[in-house]
């Protein structure tokens, strides 16, 4: 169901420039907000123009676009920016399962972007005169399982590796939630100003209540132009530069891990090579070090051949190896099995379109849900047939510190 709020006719849509605002999350008025930060650049919003809840199925990314072109096609558009991401832009967040319910974008009645040093403010209609409300922190956290115990997540893990090595799969991604529970309501601006403080290379987002900074970029897309960064074997930081330094190595070391990304990389690879006239895949991976953890990394560059929007895009690379496993059929069907829980929009696309068709989507990694004092935190970890389910643990507790910094500051 779309609705449209506050709009009787087809709204003017205007871009303007305006001076460099100081941090684009300082100026969300209040919660909930939309946002897609990294380095201090890209676009947050507020109010709710359109809001759609995308129906699931396989061709729920096709229903989407189409729903994007008739919304953005009956708005009258006055666009005095011209960049990637001014004019009309929806915010989404999908499902990771297609079959599962709550995907939806939304078009906020105000957005403020900020690109290569230019500034923009956009428009839906008349917008509301907005108070700024002060942020509060959320106070004490209490936290408690999920679906599963530690232990239970333990034997779900051994479970997995029985069904690799008995050949029914390569690889698979399995996730647990946490339920933290606050002294106050969360406002979810706190949240983002921590994370995009913490983690200034992420991508901090927020969307209809899922809130995080996922290092993952699915892909930016800007003209012909797309990019995608894969993610996949993971390790913890080290206590000192000495340890940093010998867990990267033993990262670049492991046979377990190198195996995990060259499936990552090898389906994003065939998810764009039919749609690039041109595609550069890495030979080799590189680290990525962030505060929590270190990656294995690689960064994918191609040119469409067909002027494909950016959802076609996601489309087709979405559900990644990196979030699923290979083959990706058999790993949803023993994510389904042996997970205990629906993911909801955890690992699943999460960012922004234009009318255009370019934008940016990330996996929704290192996030939650938040609704009043609770938020419902996810991690998730690459299972392969030398995983010990000890070690796996301690990765998705390693992964879980960064929601934990946003609630707790």
């Amino acid at each position: 169901m779309s609705v449209a709020l506050g709009i009787t006719r087809p709204p003017l849509i205007r871009s303007v420039p305006v001076n460099h605002p100081e941090e684009l999350i300082a100026r969300l008025p209040q919660a909930p907000p939309y946002a897609w930060v990294q380095r201090g650049e890209g676009l947050v919003g507020w109010g709710e123009a359109f809001r759609v809840a995308v129906p699931p199925g396989a061709d729920r990314f096709e229903w989407a676009r189409r729903w994007l072109a008739t919304t953005f096609g009956e708005a009258r558009i006055d666009d005095d920016v011209h960049v990637p991401g001014s004019g009309p832009v929806a915010f989404g967040s999908f499902t990771f399962d297609p079959a599962a319910t709550g995907s939806v974008l939304v078009v906020p009645r105000v957005v403020i972007g900020r690109r290569e040093g230019r500034s923009w403010m956009t428009t839906v209609g008349d917008p509301p005169i907005e108070l700024m409300t002060p942020a509060r922190s959320p106070g004490r956290i209490v936290y408690g399982d999920g679906s599963l115990t530690a232990p239970e997540w333990q034997h779900a893990v051994s479970r997995a590796v029985g069904e690799i090595r008995s050949g029914r799969l390569e690889k698979v991604v399995l996730a647990r939630d946490l339920v933290a529970t606050a002294e106050r309501d969360i406002d979810v601006r706190v949240l983002l100003d921590r994370l995009a403080r913490a983690y200034p290379d992420c991508y901090t987002f927020s969307c209809a209540g899922l809130v995080g900074a996922t290092p993952e970029l699915l892909v930016r897309h800007t003209g012909e132009e797309i990019e995608s960064l894969v993610l996949a074997g993971t390790t913890a930081r080290g206590a000192g530069p000495a340890d940093d330094e010998a867990r990267g190595a033993a990262l670049f070391a492991s046979a377990k891990d190198r195996q995990e990304h060259v499936c990552a990389v090898a389906s994003v690879r065939e998810a764009l090579a039919p749609l690039c006239s041109a595609l550069e895949v890495p030979e080799e991976p590189e680290l990525l070090v962030l505060p929590n953890v270190q990656h294995l990394a690689s960064r994918v560059r191609g040119r469409l051949a067909d002027g494909a929007s950016v959802l076609d895009v996601v489309a087709a690379m979405h559900p990644t190896a990196a979030v699923g496993g290979t083959p990706t059929a058999v790993a949803l069907e023993v994510i389904r099995e042996l997970e205990g829980m629906n993911r909801g929009g955890y690992a699943g696309p999460v960012g922004w379109i234009d009318a255009r068709g370019d934008g940016e989507w990330g996996i929704a990694l290192r996030c939650g849900y938040v609704e009043g004092r609770r938020a419902r935190l996810f991690a998730g970890c690459g299972i392969m047939g030398g995983s010990d389910p000890a070690s796996e643990l301690a990765e998705a507790q390693a992964k879980f510190r960064v929601m934990r910094y946003a609630l707790e500051g």
